[in-house]
């Protein structure tokens, strides 16, 4: 408790409140030390393509680290836990006292950060404060004594790779920018157009940059207490756009204003779950589900346009707005799913959005033209069927299922993961293809999907002495005994071949013997496999266990430990979460916030949770129109499980449909103490 109250001291500058806000609740330096999480503390709006913050030395992916005490300035780009070397960093944009060399020094007890807003004091007291829109930001230096100073715009820092970069204009009152980049991993390469805006004090300077490659100075004397800020609109179109994000956006608006409009944003998203508990609880849950509304990013320009993955300019529909930036092998399992319940309006155009990258083409990674930074396209049909199952229809999906019928014979089919999932898309094309009445391709792709079964018998169903080896048998990031239970498409079939009594005590053994890994994605789903062979409560222990515990991690991508790294998965402390393990554009914070409500979607494409004990003993889910959901626990978290009911009616299987939570009513779980 202490540690939160000193959090939320440093954020507001006041005690908190009984009644503060989700936005105020959340802590947005969790999971930003080292290899923690890969997060940042930038500033930015729900689903925004900015993401204005600090770049340190040393760094993780999205360019901070919470133990680094040198700055290095601020940009306005990056991806959200991500792996490799992280993606963004695009337009850093720093102020020092004119000839200062090296990074500056933070002062590191003025560091603060909240939903929308970050600040910090470094150098001979220099105050840095940043925040964001959907497309533009805002930085504010102001400085505390008297005397020249320097502002410096970079183009060439990235985390991937700087393609090119061009100056359009090189005026202060509109330095307009083209910048080229790397994807997350260099897979693939993404165009920025940026229109940026430097005014002293609130005008105008009317000065040309110097520039000298691709750096661009100013030369600034100012007062004690003057200010410079900096802003700047982001587009995926042209540099007119970017000026128009800008204007449109931000204009004039006071600093504090535009902040403002970001934490009610802020709390427009996040207030949409209503929990009860203590403030740590809470903290933890919304600063969770902050990052779960950060991606994908809305990037249509105010006149609503943007451009496609195919290289080419489109305007969206009235009333309908087009992401992008993906990292769908990671999220698809939980963070959209999790989208589709919480945010099913916004959820409608992530659909349509991603049943345009099958229409117009992809590859597994990105492709060569992409709008905006994005990791890994893997998967999106699964998603889009289990969009379209719990009620999301607003996309085109017979155009879907065509390109996903042509995407698999592209899919890699050389290594055991591969082949699952692989078998995965494939029953997702013949699923949607049922769901659309096309019987040949229902017929065709289910056999297809099929096909892995006898590779799964011969390298899975008796774990062999290599089980145990992260990458064995050109396992891209895990072991065999972790994809072993890959396969939830076809549950029915995968306990038939183990056996229903066995399955329970196989199970049993990969946690027993510490074979789990909940640092990356492949298995996080087991902990929920116990309910659907009738042993509820082992799941239920299983769960509360890693919410709660510090547990072992003994797994990084690349190998195991010989001295697993002991500590909690998730917690409210810039290390956050366990050693080595991303949160990978909202996966591990969506698991997180699945857990705390007691569900879990098992299945993606197949439009049903698993019921467990729920962390939180009050929550209310808002669904739009009227209807809500409200989750109750009757009993100790930490109990045994008597019963779930919804609206009363008993749940034997522990299961709830989508359809069934969306219409609204209240799902109680009942415990007793052991």
């Amino acid at each position: 408790m202490k540690y939160l109250v000193a959090t939320l001291l440093l954020l507001t500058g006041t005690p908190a409140a009984a009644d503060d806000t989700p936005a105020d609740l959340v802590d947005p330096f969790v999971g930003t030390l080292a290899d923690f999480g890969q997060l940042s503390p930038a500033a930015v709006a729900p689903f925004g393509m900015v993401q204005l913050g600090p770049d340190t030395d040393p760094a993780n992916h999205a360019g901070y680290d919470h133990a680094a005490t040198r700055l290095r300035g601020f940009s306005h780009t990056r991806g959200v836990g991500v792996g490799c070397s992280g993606g963004g960093g695009d337009l850093l944009v720093s102020l020092r006292r004119t000839g200062a060399t090296g990074n500056a020094l933070i002062d590191k007890r003025s560091e603060t950060a909240r939903a929308g807003r970050y600040g910090v004091r470094y150098d001979d007291g220099i105050l840095a404060e940043a925040t964001a829109t959907r497309g533009a930001g805002l930085l504010r230096f102001t400085v505390a004594r008297a005397g020249d100073m320097t502002l410096r715009i970079d183009l060439r820092h990235q985390y991937a790779q700087r393609l090119s970069s061009a100056w359009h204009t090189d005026r202060s009152d509109d330095l307009r920018v083209e910048l080229v980049a790397g994807t997350v991993c260099d897979k693939g390469r993404y165009r920025l157009f940026t229109s940026s805006r430097i005014t002293l004090n609130g005008r105008p300077l009317h000065r040309m940059m110097t520039r000298d490659g691709d750096i661009a100075t100013l030369a600034v004397p100012m007062q004690a207490g003057d200010a410079i800020e900096v802003r700047t609109g982001l587009s995926t179109v042209d540099a007119t756009g970017a000026t128009l994000v800008r204007d449109r956006e931000l204009s004039t608006r006071p600093f504090a204003a535009v902040a403002a409009r970001t934490r009610t944003a802020w709390n427009d998203v996040l207030g949409g779950v209503t929990i009860d508990g203590d403030m740590r609880d809470r903290a933890l849950f919304y600063s969770s589900l902050f990052r779960v509304f950060q991606t994908p990013v809305a990037i249509d320009d105010p006149d609503s346009r943007h451009r496609e993955n195919d290289g080419r300019v489109a305007r969206s529909a009235r009333g309908q707005t087009r992401y992008a930036s993906w990292s769908l092998w990671d999220n698809y399992r939980t963070q959209l799913p999790l989208l589709a319940l919480l945010q099913p309006r916004r959820s409608a155009d992530i659909a349509r959005s991603l049943a345009d990258l099958y229409i117009r083409g992809k590859p597994q990674w990105a492709t060569l033209t992409e709008p905006f930074l994005t990791v890994r396209t893997e998967h999106a049909g699964i998603a889009l069927l289990d969009l379209r199952r719990k009620g999301i229809t607003g996309f085109d999906a017979k155009a879907a299922l065509a390109g996903m019928v042509k995407d698999s014979t592209t899919l890699q089919r050389d290594t055991p993961d591969q082949q699952i999932e692989a078998a995965y898309d494939d029953w997702a094309t013949a699923a949607l293809a049922t769901d659309l009445g096309d019987t040949d391709i229902a017929t065709n792709f289910s056999r297809k999907a099929h096909d892995y079964r006898s590779m799964w018998r011969s390298t899975f169903q008796t774990p062999g002495p290599d089980a145990d080896i992260v990458k064995a048998r050109g396992l891209y990031q895990g072991t065999l005994w972790q994809y072993r239970w890959a396969p939830v498409f076809d549950l029915d079939w995968l306990v038939r071949t183990v056996g229903p009594a066995s399955f329970g005590d196989e199970l049993h053994h990969f946690f027993d013997a510490g074979l789990f890994n909940m640092t990356n994605e492949p298995d996080i789903h087991v902990p929920w496999l116990f309910a659907i062979v009738g042993q509820p409560q082992r799941t239920a222990d299983l769960v509360r266990k890693i919410m709660t515990r510090p547990i072992a991690h003994p797994y990084t991508n690349s190998g195991k430990l010989a001295t697993p790294f002991v500590g909690p998965s998730f917690a409210l402390s810039p290390q956050g979460f366990a050693d080595g393990m991303d949160d990978d554009a909202g996966a591990m914070t969506a698991w997180y916030v699945f857990a705390a409500l007691g569900l879990y979607p098992l299945v993606p494409g197949e439009p049903w949770y698993i019921v467990t004990i729920p962390a939180i003993a009050n929550a209310r889910i808002d669904l739009g129109d009227g209807r809500a959901v409200s989750i109750r626990r009757v009993g100790p978290y930490d109990g045994m499980i008597v019963r779930a009911d919804w609206n009363g009616r008993p749940l034997t299987d522990w299961r709830i449909d989508h359809a069934t939570l969306s219409r609204g009513g209240t799902l109680t779980v009942t415990t007793r103490a052991r």
